[in-house]
């Protein structure tokens, strides 16, 4: 595979319309300070619709839109009908990953261990699943949790329908899965060490503890980075990553969330095709465990890209 030329013209494609726009932004500058810094000609773009403008002779757009848009395979075709290049997975992957409905058909058709789920119509209004409680409810294509509620009452059960049905309406519905949360990088079919994500007391991993600078929140998520785990613990987490990277089809690289019970069995929840990418984000902090530092990972993203869209 050959070198990312330092003359090649790289648009750092950030923003967009979705839920995830502030964090998009982060991850962009992040990247293109990364590719500056290393000589590498970069410009950013912040999109604002579906229809950025890329500037002429540009040799690779570097996606760092997170959610709709960014993710679900809309920039994607956007950037193909144009003749452009990009990073990360392709239109058909994006879909199917973006999806949890579809996601979740991929997992049990290539028996990647997943929590037992049902699809609840709620095209004329929200309602309850079969399921009892405690379920997680999941609008299909949103990401970064948004919409997402946990149930463990069944006096919650409807309003969190009515919430994650103002963001879809063909929720997916999870058996909720008393585990430890954690995540795993894939680059190029490299499984990078586990990360584990530990919420403030009495939350969840949602996008207020994710990203806590978004809601003024002083304390976040914490994480460690390698996860402590028994060598066997680490074994079946990782090698449920990769079943699942490799189910949906993914290219070049991807975080895919598991959790692990206290029986030690893994539960993928879903593959992110565009994770988080500022210095502190998950992908490159289990990157840097394998030996990647942030801008080795960007340029190495680049060019797998490059190899993958010759």
């Amino acid at each position: 595979m050959s070198k990312l030329e330092k003359d090649l013209l790289i648009v750092v494609l950030m923003g967009g319309p979705g839920e995830e726009r502030e964090v998009s932004l982060a991850s962009g500058k992040a990247v293109l300070k990364a590719l500056v810094d290393r000589g590498y000609r970069a410009v950013g773009v912040e999109a604002t619709d579906c229809e950025p403008e890329i500037p002429e002779g540009t040799g690779l757009v570097f996606n760092v839109i997170h959610g709709t848009f960014g993710e679900d395979g809309g920039v994607q075709r956007y950037l193909e009908e144009k003749g452009v290049r990009y990073t990360g997975a392709g239109v058909a992957s994006s879909e199917v990953s973006f999806d949890k409905n579809l996601s979740k058909e991929r997992f049990l058709e290539h028996g990647v261990p997943t929590p037992g789920s049902e699809v609840v119509d709620c095209r004329e209004g929200a309602r309850l699943p079969k399921m009892g409680v405690p379920f997680v409810a999941k609008p299909p294509r949103e990401g970064s949790s948004v919409g997402i509620r946990v149930v463990k009452d069944e006096s919650e059960a409807m309003e969190a329908m009515e919430h994650a049905a103002q963001f879809g309406d063909d929720l997916l519905v999870e058996e909720f899965v008393d585990g430890r949360e954690l995540t795993v990088g894939v680059l190029d079919g490299e499984v990078f060490p586990v990360v584990e994500i530990a919420p403030p007391d009495g939350d969840w991993y949602d996008m207020e503890t994710k990203y806590p600078w978004l809601s003024g929140k002083e304390v976040g998520s914490q994480y460690t980075c390698p996860a402590d785990l028994t060598e066997e613990e680490t074994r079946v987490v990782q090698e449920a990553a990769k079943k699942a990277y490799d189910a949906l089809g993914i290219e070049v690289y991807s975080r895919v969330d598991v959790l692990l019970n206290s029986l030690g069995k893994p539960y993928v929840l879903e593959a992110n095709t565009i994770p988080g990418m500022t210095e502190t984000s998950l992908l490159p902090m289990g990157a840097a465990q394998a030996g990647y530092g942030f801008g080795d990972l960007c340029v190495r993203i680049a060019e797998l890209s490059l190899a993958a869209r010759p």
